[in-house]
């Protein structure tokens, strides 16, 4: 298979750049060491960064049409909910929205290659030529490729292409990693009216774009009929079992709808801090560890939350929930300043609308709104790995600060990013480009808007 434009990476960042770039007629090879596509699309988590605090939508493209399929599905869409804490999020069923990326990689011909790991990057004074890689049969192969794109999450294709990748803080400290989880046949109505009742109880009116009375908005979150609610650390219930010691530290237990007719919810809320993800040992332990958190927190919900006295445990995730590795040093580096001000781009290729999200440790977790409830505009430069030429980032991992990161790094964004990205990789692949660098951008954005990726 040679000419082909290869994605590393099967969460929605390299989904997403996979699609863009089929849909231009390129072929795509779309390579993933896990077992099928979509990542954390997929485990019931909303889909953040998709709606500004204002309500207004900021993604589309890809996801317009990911979104149009799961509405074809009977209880597959929800849409996007209100929290009145900081953000909007878009919700969706987890089962929907994998048979809407699978259908769509089938759809667009994109070559999908799983169990499936990169072990080498060819390339000569920053052009990379082929990768190679070793199947789950242990079957070696290799591939040649006019563009590459580094979907991995924590920058490794663009490491072992020669780029620098940053990690953490200053310390070298990540964001901890959590094991989501779902819970069916839960009472929404006496939860959201315990929550009314007790508005103590939730994150509420964190951003001053919302409601800032926070009994008020517990009344419009019951009215709303959505339990997409924070239970917070700071409350009674949750604080009790904390001091304890009959819960784990955990800044809240978020949950997430994703299915009406069944009372089923996301819940977000275990952690373990202070370690490297990208490591499969610690990864693999943290598993392990974070099952026992899942039990803690099935049993707590069943025990003491209104509403979950009949719930049952209806899905692990099955893959780790890692919110922070490493970030590559590109072109660009978005700021928090830049996020939080909502600053603008001429070579902007999206936009990012979620605010800067850190967690920390036990309970802590740094939220700062972005101001006014505004987007801020993402430059092609974050994309763009310094020192390479045919390689380009998307996701997670692209060129930010730490506090930057810390928007960019949700799924809304990522897919923002993996569009511009994949459609990059095919336009430079269009007109023979050896580098990134020589794309017209204004091409570039105006494609993205004829798309629909930029609003």
């Amino acid at each position: 298979m040679k000419d082909i434009i290869v994605v590393v990476g099967v969460g929605i960042a390299g989904v997403t750049a996979a699609l863009a770039a089929a849909k231009t007629g390129m072929g795509v090879l779309l390579i993933g060491n896990e077992g099928n596509a979509g990542g954390d699309a997929c485990t019931g988590m909303p889909l953040l960064g998709t709606y500004s605090s204002r309500g207004e939508k900021c993604v589309g493209g890809i996801l317009d049409e990911l979104l149009a399929i799961c509405k074809t599905i009977p209880g597959g869409y929800i849409g996007p909910v209100c929290d009145y804490r900081t953000v909007y999020g878009l919700c969706v069923s987890p089962s929907a929205m994998r048979l809407a990326i699978l259908l769509l990689l089938k759809k667009y011909e994109v070559n999908l290659l799983l169990n499936s790991t990169v072990t080498d990057i060819e390339s000569e004074n920053g052009k990379v030529n082929a990768v190679n890689v070793v199947c789950g049969n242990g079957e070696k192969r290799r591939f040649e490729c006019r563009s590459l794109v580094d979907a991995s999450g924590g920058g490794n294709i663009v490491k072992m292409a020669g780029g620098n990748v940053l990690c953490g803080d200053a310390n070298g400290n990540m964001q901890p990693v959590s094991l989501i989880f779902r819970m069916a046949g839960v009472k929404f109505e006496p939860f959201l009216r315990f929550i009314m009742e007790n508005p103590e109880e939730a994150l509420l009116s964190e951003n001053p774009v919302f409601e800032t009375d926070r009994t008020k908005a517990a009344e419009l979150l019951y009215r709303s009929g959505y339990p997409y609610v924070a239970l917070a650390a700071q409350g009674k219930l949750l604080g009790k079992a904390l001091q304890k010691g009959e819960m784990y530290p955990c800044t809240a237990m978020f949950m997430t709808p994703v299915s009406m007719q069944t009372g089923e919810i996301c819940v977000n809320s275990t952690r373990i801090a202070q370690l490297d993800a990208s490591c499969p040992e610690t990864a693999s332990k943290a598993v392990l560890d974070l099952a026992g958190q899942v039990q803690t927190a099935v049993k707590f919900l069943c025990s003491r939350v209104p509403g979950f006295e009949k719930a049952v445990l209806s899905s692990v995730a099955s893959r780790l929930g890692v919110r922070e590795t490493g970030r590559i040093v590109g072109d660009h580096t978005l700021s928090q300043e830049e996020a939080v001000s909502g600053k603008r781009h001429a070579s902007g290729i999206g936009r990012g609308a979620h605010h800067i999200d850190i967690h920390g440790a036990g309970t802590a977790q740094v939220r700062i709104p972005i101001k006014d409830g505004r987007t801020y505009d993402i430059p092609f430069g974050c994309l763009l790995p310094a020192g390479l030429e045919n390689v380009i980032a998307a996701g997670r991992c692209i060129s930010s600060d730490r506090g930057g990161n810390g928007s960019a790094r949700v799924m809304g964004t990522c897919m923002v990013t993996g569009q511009a990205a994949g459609l990059a990789a095919a336009l430079a692949a269009e007109s023979s480009k050896d580098n990134m660098r020589g794309i017209n951008i204004d091409v570039l954005r105006r494609r993205l808007t004829e798309q629909g990726a930029i609003l």
